[in-house]
């Protein structure tokens, strides 16, 4: 009875700590994503205004690629000062939540920040939400900092930074946590629902509050949207998803393909800046060509909620024309971006190209019979597949659509496009990309240092985190393995089904750089270390290594 009170009494202080952490996490998070989306909108608009000024007056664009040849030594100089600074920062805040990396979070926030911007001020096909992600994480990793709270409880506050973050860019808090949850640690557990809810709640909430405060819409990107009625008997409509899905599913594998040769083609430059300045000035001559191929490409999807009345023809050509070209640059763009590591997000950029993608099927959908007050359902259907393709992330996709629709008539397609979409993905045999693009950034860092493999005995302690939890649900030191269980006098041979009691003798194998996390992690979320074997050794991890979250088995 008196363990009993006394875990119960550790477990509410634990939940309530989560919740106050949480709570400072997501209005930290909530202030600075909010102040960072109005710059990059405030950088777009002004990328927008020059652009035009340079197509409408062609005698001064030399000008415009000087500025983009200075601005790639600017931002290659940036990118060397602040080394977690590249791409979107979705896979460096990856290796955050999961233990895999470690960096100095006011150094990260500032330099995405910085980088981030100067990239949209110079009209790059980049978007903010993938920062602001970043951005999100680098305030919960800041707030445990200066609580200093412990590696568990820091990991949690990135992960719950991070929620926050991409949900105020969006302001869709359901797709922050449900994107945070799918691909940052893989998995659900109590600490992570808690300290996530509350800072996506509280960050939203001060994102809203500070919008209206300043006279600012608290809308999403997508209320140029509206949807026409919808019966679940309407078998037309399943079938025009089912063809949207599949050319959504094959140009998200092109896309894929398109972007590792764009990284492999481009690394044979050993310049970085050299790399840069060619995409800067890829990126210039496709926002001479369209504005539509600026900036993340918020404004290229609200063009496509009312088709042929919003978008802006190209060259005098066609809605179909217009969608085409567009939807080839941008394709084209954002591979070389991503293959180059621009400071930038991919988030909405691959929306974008889902849009343009759904737009070219809505319009072959209405040719041969499709309501077109169905449209816009479509083109959303055709975002989620096209980003669960090359994400593999279904759930973000699915809960994205619907909670941008809030109409649940469409849960059905939505689910059989999304579903569509990963088996697609499953035949090409695609990995998540931000997971190849976090192991190939820790191959990098690894280079030439040293690991230690360590072997622990600990015993688990009546109370600890691990008590009365299976092995896949307790938070784990990175790359750590429960290799053998004793309980009672017998060997068991333990799984990530296999659930941990008071009592229970574990050995945990790792291979660390951070022997002092690899302890501190065991003793604070496991029990007491009864005994311990190491040894130095050099790491040389195999490329074709995937990055999983450590379970623990």
């Amino acid at each position: 009875m008196r363990w009993n009170k006394k875990f119960k009494r550790q477990a509410y202080h634990y939940g309530v700590q989560l919740v106050a952490v949480g709570g400072l996490t997501g209005f930290f998070a909530g202030v600075v994503v909010t102040l960072y989306n109005q710059f990059a909108s405030m950088a777009e608009e002004f990328a927008r205004g020059y652009y035009g000024f340079f197509r409408d007056n062609p005698a001064f664009i030399p000008l415009l690629f000087l500025a983009l040849f200075v601005g790639a030594i600017i931002t290659g100089g940036l990118m060397r000062f602040f080394p977690m600074v590249r791409g979107s920062g979705i896979p460096q805040m990856e290796g955050a939540t999961r233990g895999l990396m470690r960096f100095s979070w006011y150094r990260a926030l500032t330099g995405m920040f910085a980088a981030s911007l100067f990239s949209m001020v110079l009209g790059i096909p980049v978007g903010s939400e993938g920062p602001s992600l970043f951005v999100g994480g680098s305030c919960g990793y800041g707030v445990s900092v200066l609580l200093r709270r412990g590696e568990m409880v820091r990991r949690y506050q990135i992960t719950g930074g991070a929620c926050a973050g991409l949900a105020v860019a969006f302001n869709a808090p359901l797709t922050g946590m449900a994107f945070a949850f799918e691909e940052a640690h893989k998995r659900f557990t109590p600490e992570i629902v808690i300290c996530s809810f509350v800072s996506v709640i509280v960050g939203v909430l001060t994102r809203n509050l500070l919008r209206e405060a300043a006279g600012l819409s608290v809308s999403s990107v997508f209320s140029s949207f509206s949807f026409g009625e919808f019966s679940s008997t309407d078998l037309r409509f399943y079938l025009y998803v089912l063809l949207a899905a599949l050319v959504c599913g094959l140009a998200g594998v092109a896309f894929y393909k398109l972007m590792f040769l764009a990284k492999r083609v481009l690394s044979r430059i050993s310049l970085r800046k050299g790399k840069l300045i060619i995409v800067f000035f890829l990126g210039g001559a496709g926002g001479l060509l369209t504005v539509y191929a600026m900036g993340g490409g918020r404004e290229f999807i609200e063009s496509l909620g009312s088709l042929s009345e919003g978008l802006d023809s190209l060259f005098f050509s066609s809605v179909w024309a217009t969608l085409l070209i567009v939807v080839a640059v941008r394709i084209f763009l954002t591979a070389v971006n991503m293959g180059a590591g621009v400071p930038g997000g991919a988030f909405i950029p691959m929306l974008a190209i889902g849009a343009g993608l759904g737009g070219l099927m809505s319009l072959f959908s209405e040719s041969i019979g499709m309501d077109p007050a169905q449209a816009d359902a479509l083109i959303l259907i055709c975002m989620a597949v096209f980003f669960t393709t090359v994400v593999k992330a279904p759930i973000t996709g699915i809960v994205m659509v619907m909670e941008l629709t809030w109409d649940y008539l469409y849960l059905l397609p939505v689910v059989i496009g999304v579903g569509i979409g990963y088996l697609v993905g499953d035949l090409f045999r695609l990995e998540p990309i931000y997971d190849k693009q976090l192991a190939d950034l820790l191959e990098e860092q690894k280079k030439d240092k040293v690991f230690y493999k360590i072997s622990a005995n600990l015993r688990v302690r009546a109370g600890a985190g691990a008590d009365g939890r299976a092995v896949r649900d307790v938070l784990w030191p990175s790359y750590a393995l429960v290799t053998a269980l004793m309980r009672e006098g017998r060997h068991i041979i333990p799984d990530g089904k296999t659930v941990l009691f008071a009592g229970d003798e574990i050995t945990v194998e790792a291979e660390t750089m951070d022997r002092n996390e690899f302890y501190t992690m065991l003793s604070a979320g496991v029990g007491d270390i009864l005994s311990s074997s190491e040894r130095e050794m050099p790491r040389e991890r195999d490329k074709k290594d995937e990055i999983l979250p450590p379970t623990g088995v």
